[in-house]
């Protein structure tokens, strides 16, 4: 680990020491760098969250690799090899808290016909479903530091591991950093979102490009919460998203995703007699952005459900789903000054215990305000305060003070 996390720094300081650095103006680079007659383009990002409260009894912005969104330290180099005027490759590599240095990007995107903005992409390719996700690549895009709630927040369902009745699921409500079922895996692990923010799909994906709306394509392994570079399962998820720009500043999209959401060994290992067809993940999503003059509004929701098996009672019968809706907003105040914040709400759908009918995860809201300023053209810094309810009678409630400085060229 610690030899390659030595290679990425030795690359990022290599990439500066590239730079020419002026006695004056700005003393950090600021545009990435061209290499061997443009064919090469290098980039990357670093950025420093840290807040005031660990967040060990609430977990609430702890991702799917085990780290808090608002205590990372996050370094990142983007690359593009251009092999002829059609064909790419591109990469970023990418470590948090100074963890294994993992692939975040990697594919070749090939571009058929010159005159016309359509490409295809096959590899480790940016996700097609949602606003969020394909934002936060170089992550420089989020107007306050902690992420939307559909994209982040871990839910109580495993991939690998299931309940087998509806009070096992119950029994979990709140405790998506270490859910455990009695099918499948015995191990400790996260939950999952209802869309990963921090893997990206394998697969292959069409795009075209149009002045009043763009369609993406995508067949992929593993599902929207759980993104993978090898199948575990037979099955591929297919996603879909259309973006439509009716007026100057006006952005819509709507995606849509399914694909088969439980491991091969989970399956297997089901009772004779149950079903392991059509355990799957099926998503919906509508996002809006609109800009004018100072202001920058942005709205998606998210709709995600998943079908599990129905082994005892009493019986988990058809699909548990999950409903987000993400509000954000960012206003500028003064030149390289900005106000900006973001409501979230994240509900569940009710199952039938034995005793009791509830929410099978518990609803959490969020709200997040602060604002940033431009230290230069591409260095920021932030500060916010997050407030987050749960109703669970543990850790109902998290308010922390964050802060964060961005850098990126």
């Amino acid at each position: 680990m610690i030899t390659r996390l030595g290679r990425l720094l030795s690359v990022l300081l290599g990439v500066w020491a590239l730079v020419p650095h002026p006695a004056t103006g700005q003393s950090l680079p600021s545009e990435p760098i061209s290499l061997a007659g443009g064919r090469v383009t290098v980039g990357g990002d670093a950025s420093v969250s840290t807040s005031t409260n660990a967040d060990t009894d609430g977990w609430y912005n702890y991702t799917d690799y085990g780290h808090n969104t608002l205590r990372l330290v996050r370094l990142a180099v983007a690359t593009e090899v251009r092999l002829s005027s059609r064909v790419s490759v591109l990469a970023q590599l990418r470590t948090d808290n100074w963890d294994a240095v993992r692939p975040y990007a990697l594919y070749v995107r090939v571009r058929p016909w010159a005159a016309r903005a359509f490409d295809v992409q096959i590899g480790r390719i940016p996700p097609t479903f949602g606003a969020f996700a394909r934002r936060s690549y170089t992550g420089t895009d989020n107007p306050v530091i902690g992420y939307p709630l559909a994209y982040q927040y871990l839910t109580s369902l495993r991939p690998d591991a299931v309940p087998a009745t509806a009070d096992d699921l119950l029994r979990m409500r709140g405790v998506g950093w270490r859910p455990r079922f009695p099918l499948g895996s015995m191990s400790t692990t996260t939950g999952v979102p209802l869309v990963s923010a921090f893997q990206w799909d394998t697969g292959v994906q069409a795009h075209l490009h149009a002045k009043a709306f763009d369609v993406s394509a995508a067949v992929t392994t593993g599902t929207l919460s759980d993104p993978n570079v090898r199948d575990n399962n037979s099955g591929r998820q297919v996603a879909g998203r259309l973006a439509l720009r009716p007026a100057f500043g006006l952005l819509v999209g709507f995606s849509a995703a399914r694909g088969p959401f439980l491991a091969d060994h989970v399956t297997t290992a089901l009772p004779a007699g149950v079903s392991d067809r059509n355990l799957t993940q099926r998503a919906f999503g509508m996002d809006v952005e609109y800009s004018r003059d100072h202001w920058l509004l942005r709205a998606e929701g998210v709709v995600s459900a998943w079908r599990l098996p129905a082994v005892e009672a009493p019986l988990l019968d058809g699909s548990v789903w999950a409903r987000s809706l993400s509000i954000e907003g960012r206003y500028t105040l003064w030149p390289g000054i900005f106000a900006a914040g973001r409501y979230d709400t994240l509900g569940f759908s009710q199952v039938r215990g034995s005793t009791v009918t509830d929410a099978w995860d518990a609803p959490v809201q969020r709200l997040e305000v602060g604002g940033g300023y431009y230290l230069q053209r591409n260095v920021i810094g932030k500060v916010t305060y997050q407030h987050n309810w749960r109703a669970t009678p543990f850790a109902p409630a998290l308010g922390v003070w964050a802060g964060q400085v961005q850098f990126w060229f």
